[in-house]
C-alpha cells in the first residue's frame, strides 16, 4: 500500500503544528481517503493560516492559462493568494508572519506542467525570506522508470518560460519531491528544505499500481490516461490541430474538422507500431479550437505503458499530419496569462529554440534524428544524487 507524503505528515507528531503554516496547495491534492489535505491538516492541529494557489485555482477549475484572482476558501475560510495571477511568486509580505511553508500539488511528470514551476518559485521565496519549507510528495502518476524519461532538456537561454524554466527533460520521471531537492541543490538556491517521502511506491510503478481512482490535477487532465497522454499530445497547442480540449478525452484525441479519421488512423498505425494504437474518432469540442465544430481525427490508446515513449509519439505524428495534410497544417499561437500573445509556443514546449525548423526535415531524415533529438542526455546520471525511491 502507497502512503503519501499527507499521510505520514499526518501520523507524526510535529513540534511546529502550532507555529503559523501557509500551505501551497489545490483541490487535488487529497489524503489517500480522498480527504482534502488542507481540511486533514487543520483537522490534525496544523495551524494553517493562510493557503496558495497554482494555475487553476484552489478549486482546481480555473481554465488553462487564465488569470486566477486572489480568494477565499469555502471549505477552511482561509485567505487564498493566488500565484497565477497578479504574480508568481509569493512576495515579503505574504511570507512575513509565517514560520513554516508546506507544499502539496500534484504533478503529473511532464516539464510543461505548472504546479512544478509555481514550486520553484516557492522555494526562491523560502530562501528569499527564510522560511522553511516542506514538500509533502506524491508519486509520479506516470511511473518514475528513468527509461522513459524524454527530452529535449530544455534551453534555458532560448527557451525558458512559465511552462519549463530550468534545464529537466519534458517527461522527467521524477517526484516532485525530488525535484525540489535537485532545484535546490543544482540551482543553489539555499532553501531549508525537507521533503515528506511516500512509502510504498517503486519507480516502476504507474497509478493505477497503487490506485483505482485518479483525482483529477486540473479540468483537462481529469483521467490516468490523460495524465499517460499529456507529454504526447499537449504539444497539438502549437497547432490548428485541436487536442481535445472541450471533450471528456482532452490529450486522447487529435483532430479537425479537415481531416480524414480513417486515413490519419491508418497512416499513425503504419508508422508507429509499439506500444500505442490509433482508432478514428469524431468529436465536438466545448471550448477552445474548433468550439462547436465536428473534428474528425483519431483517439490513442496505450497498449503498454512500459514501452510507451509518448514524447517521440507525439512529435511523429505532427510529422505525419504535417506531410499529409500539406496546406491545411499550421503552427498557432497560444495565449496564457504568462504568454500574451502565444508566441513561438512550440518552442516552448520542446525547450529548444526555433523548434518548428526541425519539422522541415523530409520524414526520413526526421525519424532518423527524433530518437537523438528527444534524447534525455544523461538525467539519470544528473539526477541520481536526490531519488528518494528505489527501482
Amino acid at each position: 500500500m502507497v502512503q503519501l507524503g499527507i499521510d505520514r505528515l499526518l501520523l507524526t507528531a510535529w513540534d511546529w503544528k502550532a507555529r503559523r503554516i501557509g500551505f501551497v496547495t489545490n483541490n487535488a491534492a487529497v489524503t489517500s481517503n480522498f480527504e482534502a489535505s488542507r481540511k486533514a491538516l487543520i483537522r490534525n492541529g496544523f495551524n494553517v493560516v493562510r493557503l496558495f494557489s497554482p494555475e487553476h485555482g484552489l478549486d482546481t477549475t480555473g481554465p488553462d492559462g487564465h488569470f486566477m484572482g486572489n480568494t477565499m476558501d469555502n471549505l477552511t475560510g482561509l485567505p487564498v493568494v493566488s500565484l497565477y495571477g497578479e504574480k508568481l511568486a509569493p512576495d515579503q509580505k505574504d511570507f512575513e508572519d509565517l514560520d513554516i511553508i508546506l507544499i502539496d500539488l500534484p504533478d503529473i511528470g511532464s516539464r510543461f506542467y505548472t504546479y512544478l514551476w509555481t514550486l520553484t518559485y516557492v522555494l526562491e521565496a523560502g530562501a528569499r525570506y527564510g522560511k522553511k519549507l516542506i514538500v509533502l510528495d506524491r508519486p509520479n502518476p506516470i511511473s518514475g522508470n528513468l527509461l522513459l524519461a524524454e527530452g529535449p532538456m530544455l534551453d534555458e537561454v532560448n527557451a525558458a518560460s512559465f511552462i519549463g524554466r530550468w534545464a529537466i527533460p519534458v517527461r522527467h520521471s521524477c517526484t516532485i519531491g525530488e525535484l525540489s531537492y535537485y532545484f535546490n541543490m543544482e540551482r543553489k538556491i539555499g532553501c531549508d528544505l525537507q521533503v515528506v517521502t511516500c512509502t510504498g511506491w517503486r519507480r516502476h510503478m504507474f497509478h493505477p499500481d497503487w490506485s483505482e481512482s485518479f483525482v483529477p490535477a486540473s479540468p483537462a487532465i481529469n483521467t490516468f490516461e490523460t495524465a499517460l497522454l499529456y507529454p504526447c499530445l499537449c504539444f497539438l497547442e502549437a497547432t490548428n490541430i485541436s487536442e481535445g480540449r472541450g471533450t471528456a478525452v482532452p490529450f486522447r484525441v487529435a483532430g479537425a474538422p479537415w481531416i480524414n479519421a480513417g486515413e490519419l488512423a491508418n497512416i499513425f498505425n503504419d508508422n508507429i507500431k509499439t506500444a500505442v494504437v490509433a482508432r478514428e474518432v469524431d468529436f465536438v469540442p466545448e471550448v477552445g479550437r474548433y468550439a462547436g465544430n465536428s473534428c474528425k481525427g483519431i483517439i490513442l490508446h496505450v497498449t503498454d505503458r512500459y514501452q510507451f515513449h509518448a514524447v517521440k509519439t507525439g512529435l511523429l505524428l505532427i510529422k505525419l499530419i504535417m506531410d499529409t495534410y500539406k496546406g491545411r497544417f499550421e503552427w498557432a499561437p497560444y495565449k496564457t496569462l504568462v504568454n500574451g500573445k502565444g508566441e513561438n509556443h512550440l518552442t516552448l514546449l520542446l525547450g529548444q529554440l526555433d523548434a518548428e525548423d526541425f519539422f522541415k526535415l523530409p520524414f526520413e531524415g526526421f525519424k532518423e534524428e527524433l530518437d537523438s533529438y528527444v534524447s534525455n542526455g544523461n538525467w539519470r546520471e544528473r539526477v541520481e544524487p536526490i531519488l528518494l525511491y528505489e527501482d
